[in-house]
């Protein structure tokens, strides 16, 4: 049967397909490469919870990384396992956790699909919607040049990128060390999810460095990184307002606009020492 489990085969992370390319008058047809987006359903204890689009890759850091931020466990070890089935349409995370935390579900109300672009989709009520970190404790301290090396180093590291053009990436960075590692997605949220799923898995103090990301700083973008206690949020575009709020009740540093050697701190800029050399 198609749907039985077909952990050997997988999917893709990307596909080759034949296009028309035109530039101007010039017109060829040449093979290109796209970026896959596949329904993944997240099933807590036999129980669907949300089906999210995202590329089929490192999705048990992405299960962990999601089942963190979204408050639904507290901790690494109480994820007590993850199996992946790939499925005709889509693939099953099927998760085990703890019955207790299990039963505080009910609430959560993530029952729609998150669309690619969607950090938020799926949750019904404005309580599970905008839910309030606690303040981020850390004491880091970067420089200019710490994240102006990891910006001008991101684009080698975005592997997938390079071949379809079409994926956002997160990038874990420490002061002194540079780009440690890096988790590429169709959705911007689900990359930082991968990310903070590695992290946790190999037990990084998330106090030590922080975070790049190749997209706009929103609102669930800033608490998925506070929620875990990462003192510092770099986005290559623009923070929204309610992002900039929730950075400032959450003591993070948030800046925008970072490219190269410019950037826009929004909050907290006492992290961040200025010594580019003139």
């Amino acid at each position: 049967m198609m749907d039985e489990l077909l952990l050997d085969l997988g999917w893709p992370s990307y596909q080759e397909t034949t296009v028309d390319r035109w530039k101007g008058n010039l017109h060829e047809q040449v093979q290109d490469y796209v970026a896959e987006e596949v329904p993944i359903s997240l099933i807590y204890n036999g129980l669907p919870h949300v089906v999210m689009l995202a590329t089929p890759t490192n999705l048990e850091e992405f299960a962990l990384g999601f089942s963190i931020t979204e408050g639904i466990i507290k901790n690494p070890q109480e994820l007590i396992s993850a199996r992946i089935y790939n499925r005709s349409n889509g693939i099953e995370v099927q998760l085990k956790i703890p019955e207790h935390r299990f039963q505080c579900m009910s609430g959560k109300g993530r029952n729609l699909t998150g669309r690619t672009g969607c950090g938020l989709c799926g949750a019904s009520t404005l309580k599970q919607a905008i839910r309030q970190p606690n303040s981020v404790t850390g004491e880091l301290q970067i420089t200019s040049e710490d994240l102006s090396i990891a910006l001008n180093d991101l684009k080698k590291h975005q592997t997938l990128n390079k071949i379809t053009g079409a994926v956002h990436a997160a990038a874990w960075v420490m002061p002194g060390h540079g780009i440690i590692d890096i988790r590429e997605d169709v959705g911007r949220h689900n990359a930082l999810d991968k990310l903070i799923g590695f992290l946790l898995r190999t037990d990084k103090d998330l106090s030590a460095g922080f975070v790049v990301v190749t997209s706009r700083a929103s609102y669930e973008m800033v608490q998925k990184t506070a929620w875990v206690g990462i003192t510092l949020l770099a986005a290559i575009s623009a923070p929204t307002g309610l992002a900039i709020r929730l950075a400032k009740e959450t003591d993070l540093t948030l800046i925008g606009f970072a490219r190269e050697s410019q950037y826009v701190v929004y909050t907290h800029p006492h992290r961040l020492t200025h010594n580019y050399y003139l």
